[in-house]
């Protein structure tokens, strides 16, 4: 019999049982109930505020206010860090559960981070509860948790192909009781916010160590001299300012030997931790930017008519309507399978269900929304509409947290090695054997 895989075969009641349970429910309603009554209202306007700002990576007069009256309230009212499941901090939600309030989040551009579940924050929040040190956790965590900072995640080298992390070239070297950091990162999202204290960075300290005990994740304050933002790294021409994605040089960048997280050598342990989790609260959010790619063209389709009919209705539009549907639905399954593989089986574990996500997610939500600018004609890819950031957004996303090729090889490994060491299929010796054709 082949072993067991990413389908294990496992249809019990509850392995597939996908429901939010119950405890969350109102959870879930207050947050859809906040977003459409306390963000939706304000979103244009925060955004109209940083419009003509004289510096492009400070915040506008009134936009930290509006953003931080928003994260009051929502403290307020308990809707803040549902992504840290079995931990003693935030709501302690499952990743089942969470993956219901994502998708919600994923509709509007800022509602993830008035709750204070904005990546990469939670992944670099969800490291240090797991593994930072009792001072690393009152330092970093703990303003982290409160919505106080913000936080990056440096690992995308230029000049390496970082797909493969055993590549990075980042070098740090124990000198005395600190690190000695020399190299380049680049594409590291958020370092461009003026609130961006602290940097979680792979890097090379083993050189000549086995492959996957060369490199170890270290905490690099942003105010440590020698950290250069040399520019930020722009996104089809946009640099997505004041958050960015920037490019970074460390030179001759020194910190506390007790910045080291987990250990020496172990920096391939941490992504684990870190990248499970992130990926799928990126398609978790990614549900909820292609529900509302389909609202915005269902809603243009029955209120724009040409030759003679609703654009809804005319040519294939209604296919392409209840194919992103369909789609939508697919993957939604498919994400909450996932988070319920994280939740029984555990991180390491779920990895090939998540690469699944990973690949499949982003991909699609990016053509349900191509087909949104479509029916949208040119107004889809201007300022007019949100569709040109949110395909943006999926698009890069193919990209972050590996690409998709990586995550087709890993779900694809895997299948495959369940039939290694299996006899061949026997051959036909007549005609009208298994796969034959019709006689």
């Amino acid at each position: 019999m082949p072993a067991p895989g990413m389908h294990s075969g496992i249809t019990t009641d509850d392995a597939m049982n996908l429901a939010m349970s119950a405890k969350a429910v109102p959870l879930f309603e207050a947050v859809t109930k906040f977003i459409r009554d306390e963000i939706d209202p304000v979103t244009e306007k925060f955004f109209k505020l940083g419009e003509g700002r004289p510096d492009r990576w400070q915040y506008a007069p009134g936009q930290l206010e509006l953003l931080e009256g928003l994260k009051n309230k929502a403290k307020a009212n308990g809707l803040w860090n549902f992504f840290l499941p079995n931990a003693e901090t935030g709501e302690g939600l499952s990743n089942l559960d969470y993956a219901y309030i994502a998708a919600e989040l994923g509709k509007n551009p800022i509602a993830s981070e008035c709750m204070n579940c904005s990546a990469p924050d939670t992944g670099n929040m969800e490291v240090l509860e797991r593994v930072g040190t009792p001072e690393q956790k009152e330092r970093w965590l703990k303003p982290l948790l409160n919505g106080e900072i913000r936080s990056a995640y440096a690992m995308t080298e230029p000049d390496v192909a970082s797909s493969d992390a055993k590549n990075l070239e980042c070098r740090a070297v124990l000198d005395g009781d600190e690190w000695l950091i020399n190299g380049e990162k680049y594409y590291i999202s958020g370092a461009g916010d003026p609130r961006c204290k602290i940097l979680i960075c792979m890097v090379m300290t083993s050189p000549d160590g086995p492959p996957h005990r060369r490199h170890s994740q270290i905490l690099v304050p942003m105010e440590t001299p020698g950290v250069q933002i040399l520019g930020p790294m722009e996104v089809f021409g946009e640099d997505d300012a004041p958050h960015g994605h920037m490019h970074l040089r460390f030179s001759d960048v020194r910190v506390p030997a007790s910045n080291m997280l987990l250990g020496e050598g172990r920096g391939f342990e941490i992504p684990q931790v870190r990248l499970g989790p992130g990926r799928i609260h990126h398609c978790m959010r990614s549900i909820g930017a292609a529900e509302r790619a389909l609202e915005l063209m269902v809603r243009r389709g029955l209120h724009r008519e040409a030759f003679g009919k609703p654009l809804a209705r005319l040519g294939k539009n209604t296919e392409v309507i209840a194919k992103a549907r369909i789609e939508i639905e697919a993957m939604r399954l498919m994400v909450l399978r996932a988070a319920k593989a994280m939740d029984t089986l555990g991180n390491a574990e779920a990895r090939i269900w998540v690469s699944a996500v990973k690949a499949m997610v982003p991909e699609r939500v990016c053509k349900i929304i191509d087909e949104a600018i479509q029916v949208f004609g040119a107004t889809g890819v201007s300022q007019w509409t949100p569709l040109a950031r949110l395909y943006a957004g999926q698009r890069t996303l193919r990209l972050a947290d590996g690409p998709d090729e990586v995550h087709w090889h890993v779900v694809g490994r895997a299948e495959i090695s369940r039939f290694e060491g299996e006899p061949p299929l026997p051959q036909s010796s007549e005609r009208g054997g298994m796969f034959s054709g019709p006689s």
